[in-house]
This record gives structure tokens, sequence and C-alpha cells, in this order.
């Protein structure tokens, strides 16, 4: 005898608890969403109405050190990333979070490539040498923080929508991409920087890290970028430098 096969009416049943229990769980995420960012949206709002509480460098500093290096080494990149180096961790106020161990790695990030030396990464700020020796272009991203981009060696273009010129800045300038602004970049030829950022520093990682999980799937290079960025942010963080 042929099994007996269910009756329309079981079926509709089936069905009506499946899509009531998938509103139902529907309706929990978003009750749990919506007292999630109630709670959270006030925290965050002090938080960056009161960010720069927690900034340790100041926009004076760095531009005063950024042009004594060029005038003591013109031209000689590695002698300026020393010279700005000793000179921060001269200073009594910024020494503990000034990173001496020149390590460089691959940085790859809006379809730009280049490479990074970490001087400071925190929840906050980060500083940092940047730069390539044969030229690259890109987007600069749209970031929560405000970017200085201190020119050392080269030249850096940047160009905005409905400009018909290009925004030029040489040795010695400064490229000031203000938090929420985005703007394609160029180095023609080589080009290195100080670059200091000013915010909240944890969103950036996502365009940080973006090329290289998506596009140069370079893992070895992500890795250790991921490595020296969580080392500095977390050890800054037990020193209470948030």
């Amino acid at each position: 005898m042929a099994p007996k096969s269910s009756s329309p009416a079981k079926k509709a049943t089936a069905c009506a608890c499946s899509h009531k229990s998938c509103c139902s769980s529907l309706t929990t995420f978003f009750k749990w969403f919506a007292i999630l960012f109630a709670v959270l949206a006030p925290i965050f709002y002090v938080l960056d109405q009161n960010v720069d509480k927690f900034y340790v460098f100041n926009l004076p500093q760095l531009d005063a050190v950024t042009k004594a290096a060029i005038n003591a080494h013109p031209g000689d990149t590695k002698a300026m990333v020393k010279y700005i180096v000793d000179e921060l961790k001269a200073d009594v106020t910024v020494s503990r979070y000034v990173n001496t161990d020149e390590q460089w790695v691959f940085n790859n990030a809006g379809g730009a490539m280049g490479a990074m030396y970490i001087i400071h990464a925190s929840f906050t700020e980060y500083l940092i040498i940047f730069g390539t020796a044969i030229g690259t272009e890109g987007h600069t991203g749209r970031h929560t923080a405000d970017d200085y981009f201190h020119i050392l060696t080269g030249t850096q273009t940047a160009y905005v929508p409905g400009e018909y010129e290009p925004e030029v800045y040489p040795p010695g300038t400064i490229h000031h991409l203000r938090r929420g602004d985005v703007k394609q970049y160029r180095m023609p030829e080589s080009c290195f920087a100080l670059e200091y950022a000013r915010g909240w520093i944890p969103p950036m990682l996502f365009f940080g890290f973006a090329d290289g999980l998506f596009s140069t799937l370079d893992f070895p290079t992500l890795w250790r970028t991921t490595y020296l960025t969580a080392e500095q942010m977390l050890g800054n963080l037990v020193k209470g430098k948030f």
C-alpha cells in the first residue's frame, strides 16, 4: 500500500509555523539591536565630543619636528626619519608612546602601495612613516579620523571632483584630509611622509586590510601588519593611552 501523503492543511500549518518562527527571530534581533544602539549611541557621542582629551601628540610639535628634519637632512629620507624619532623620543610628554623599533612592512590600501613604519598606534591616534621609492596612486579612503600628511621628500598631488587643477604638496607642507572627506591622491615618484591621524582609528583598519584580504591576498604581509598594529595599540592601552 502506498504511504499516505501529507494533507494540504498540514503543509499549510507547517509553513505558517515556520513563517511565524522566522518573524519572531527577526523581531527579537531588531529589538536587541535597538536596545544595543540606544545604549551605545550616547556613550559614543560623549566619547566623540571628548576624543581630543585622549591625544598625546600635537600638530605644531609634529610640524616643527618635520621642518627641522628637512632642514637638517635635505633629501636624505633615512636621516630625516631617525631625526624625527630621536626628537620625539627625547620629548618627555610623548617618549613612552614612541616606538623606536624601525620595522617596515608593505601597505596596500585604496589601490595604492607603499611601505610604512609604525611610530605610534593607539585607539585614537597613529603616527607612521609612509612612502615609496617608485611612486603610487590610489583612493584616500573615507575615514573616522583627520589625517595629516607631512611631506618629507618628493611631492604628493591630490584631486577632488569638480576641480580642474590638482592640489600639490611639496616637502615641508601638510596635506590635511578632513574626517569624512575623500580624495584621489598620487605620489608620482619617490615620496615619503610623516603621517599622523587623530580620531577613531579602529574603523580605519577595515580600509587598511581590505586590499590584502580581497585583492593582493598577501596574507604574510597582512599577518605582520596585524601583529605590529595590535602590538602597538594594546601596548599603549596597557600604558593608559586610549
